[in-house]
């Protein structure tokens, strides 16, 4: 009996013995991310239509070890048919389509998370609340990325903390881009977020301080303080309906070696309704003027900018005079639909206007067509823009395929 007794306890601690082998042992995880894309561009004012095919191709691999995790990504792409301009290219005749040729190190960082604490240090993507004012820009075809040291505390309810410090900002111009279409704009960029996560949604405070020390939109250095509050959330109506909102305010103003003198107002309203699959939503989006002189208006260098203010890209920076953007989006989503995950249909409508002086700046629908199988999906979009009093008529088709592991 001892005997037996004493076997099971050996083979019981043998087993626990393995299993802290196994826990010490390092686990890798591969990481690739291709995307085939072809976009087209046909601007009044420019004689040729852009026709870029371009090929994406993000490959690495995570090696994690308890709660430390080392991460390495690379990131090429590849003009396969250059007839646009990319902005580093010199093809001023074409149309602009920002993703030239590129090979670059996307991400390298470090990381530890256990007890409700994340740190991060090294090249990396930082995608804060909606990303209006920092992003990834994950739609073009070169990734932004931070060199930065980052720290988040807090879990998905209750009191919650988010602080970076970003030293460099890697952007989507790659590593052949000049004048103010940087590679990478350094400086001493500092994003913090303070809040709540309760019943009503999520409360955040925030303060982004964007320090760059490269001049980039006409000679200027876009260095800016922005201070805040965003609530965002959802509550059912019925078992079937969800009722969601989001309200934001902001004060922006100059910062650092920024030569202009400016403060303005940044506000958003939406509400959404989603019924099973079908989902409508409207907005209203108002990035404020000072005095109506170039860049004195709220910018947003560092943020997701093809999310916002319709997919032709006309207002990537913000005119003198402001923008309010008037939107309403309906689509709907299937999934398990035959042999694919997913279907999505969706249809938007964007009305632009100034923040002072009156002026309606034009008119744009947006359309998207999506499947979804496995590791693959596929889909098609068109921008149709039609101006009023700001830019020119543009259209804009693409057509992707991507892969992902």
């Amino acid at each position: 009996m001892n005997r037996k007794v004493a076997r099971a306890i050996g083979l019981a601690v043998l087993a626990a013995g393995i299993q802290a082998a196994q826990a010490q042992q390092v686990e890798f995880k591969p990481l690739v991310d291709a995307r085939l894309r072809y976009e087209q561009v046909d601007q009044q004012g420019l004689a040729d239509a852009a026709d870029a095919l371009t090929q994406r191709i993000r490959s690495g691999v995570q090696a994690s070890k308890g709660p430390w995790s080392v991460l390495v990504e690379s990131e090429a792409t590849l003009a396969i048919s250059e007839h646009y301009n990319s902005g580093t290219n010199g093809k001023a005749a074409y149309p602009l389509v920002i993703d030239p040729q590129n090979i670059e190190l996307n991400r390298a960082q470090l990381r530890y998370a256990a007890h409700g604490v994340t740190a991060t240090a090294g090249r990396q993507l930082i995608e804060l609340a909606d990303q209006r004012f920092v992003g990834s820009s994950n739609f073009r075809q070169n990734q932004q990325t931070y060199d930065a040291a980052r720290l988040q505390w807090g879990g998905a309810k209750g009191p919650f903390a988010d602080i970076s410090y970003a030293w460099s900002d890697r952007t989507v111009n790659g590593i052949d881009g000049t004048g103010a279409r940087q590679p990478a704009v350094s400086g001493n960029n500092v994003f913090a977020l303070l809040g709540y996560a309760g019943k009503i949604g999520t409360l955040t405070g925030f303060a982004y301080l964007v320090d760059q020390d490269e001049a980039a939109v006409q000679g200027f250095r876009l260095s800016s303080q922005t201070y805040g509050l965003r609530l965002a959330g959802s509550v059912p109506l019925t078992p079937a309906v969800k009722l969601g909102y989001v309200a934001s305010w902001a004060r922006q103003s100059d910062y650092h070696r920024n030569p202009n003198d400016y403060a303005a107002d940044y506000w958003l309203g939406e509400t959404s309704v989603t019924i099973k699959g079908l989902a409508a939503t409207g907005g209203y989006e108002v990035l404020g003027a000072d005095r109506g002189v170039a860049l004195t208006s709220v910018q947003t260098p560092l943020s997701s900018l093809f999310k916002f203010q319709g997919w032709a890209d006309k207002f990537t920076t913000t005119p003198p005079n402001g923008i309010r953007d008037l939107y309403a989006v309906a689509g709907y989503n299937w999934r398990k639909t035959g042999p694919f995950d997913a279907i999505a249909l969706s249809a938007t409508y964007h009305r632009f206007d100034s923040d002072r002086l009156g002026q309606h700046y034009g008119d744009e629908w947006d359309l998207l067509a999506s499947v979804k199988r496995s590791h693959a999906t596929v889909s098609a979009r068109y921008a149709r823009y039609r101006a009023d009093s700001f830019a020119t008529d543009t259209d804009k088709f693409w057509l992707e395929f991507g892969w992902t592991l």
